[in-house]
């Protein structure tokens, strides 16, 4: 397997399990600060490698009304500011080739969101950057067709992929997680993370938002990382049924602590 390096964190080929968690969004800089020098401390005390992720625009909203963050200027500051103050690698999502060029400037891992991901022109501007490119799965994919999509990223010469499973559609308003898909991808030679928390996600549940049955996170968590996935992907909030998005499926941050040391205890048993 091809291991990939984000600073002096490797992901894949044996290396321990890294965490990618953070906000949903930014909701304020305040925050994402607290929620970001929080997780460091719970993972630095369990020896976990973390990667702090939240986006600056939730740019695939379902309705017109709901909050998308503060905006790709504003919102690679308050990214920066964690990045130098907490010195911890960042990653959030683009939506468009026209944002690429301020965010790589920032990011350690540019995400291509699930729903972009079939998107060539995107996938390939973002793979010339080098910087490492972690595609989010669409739940509307088989994990076989995840291969050509790595295939846009290859061709620029990049190397430094993750992919990401985050469930896959089940009939109307519902994913499901198909664990078999993890080992699936792992074949096409790149780590593979698994999203607990967008694979509860409802798409749609609430009529003009999606909904989220976070009381099964922990379970799938579990169930992932037994089964095998080089990282594990975790939106988390200090008050998740106060938060601006996905409010349904995040975890709260006092969870958190007890989730990563079952965690642990799986993947030394695997």
């Amino acid at each position: 397997m091809q291991q990939v390096k984000v600073n002096n964190i490797k992901i894949g080929d044996k290396n321990p399990l890294v965490l990618i968690a953070g906000p949903c969004v930014i909701e304020s800089e305040a925050n994402c600060l607290q929620t970001a020098k929080r997780i460091k401390e719970i993972t630095a005390k369990l020896g976990i490698p973390f990667i702090f992720k939240s986006s600056f625009d939730k740019a695939n909203r379902l309705s017109i009304d709901s909050y998308r963050g503060p905006g790709i200027k504003n919102g690679l500051e308050i990214l920066y500011k964690v990045k130098k103050n907490l010195k911890i690698p960042v990653l959030s999502d683009i939506h468009c080739q026209k944002e690429i060029e301020a965010a790589k400037a920032v990011l350690d891992i540019i995400q291509i969101p699930a729903f972009l991901c079939r998107q060539t022109d995107i996938v390939v501007a973002a793979a010339k950057t080098k910087k490492v490119i972690n595609i989010k799965k669409g739940q509307f994919l088989a994990p076989w067709d995840i291969l050509p999509i790595i295939k846009k990223i290859e061709s620029t010469g990049n190397r430094q992929i993750l992919i990401t499973e985050r469930g896959v559609c089940f009939g109307y308003n519902n994913l499901v997680s198909d664990f078999r898909s993890l080992a699936i991808m792992r074949q096409f030679g790149y780590p593979v993370i698994y999203d607990a928390t967008h694979s509860v996600q409802l798409p749609g549940g609430k009529g003009t938002a999606s909904g989220g049955q976070r009381e099964f996170v922990v379970g799938l968590s579990r169930a992932a990382v037994a089964f095998g996935c080089d990282g594990l992907f975790l939106e988390v909030h200090v008050e998740p049924d106060k938060a601006l998005c996905d409010a349904a499926t995040m975890i709260s941050l006092k969870e958190l602590e007890n989730l990563l040391r079952q965690i642990k205890k799986i993947e030394a048993a695997r």
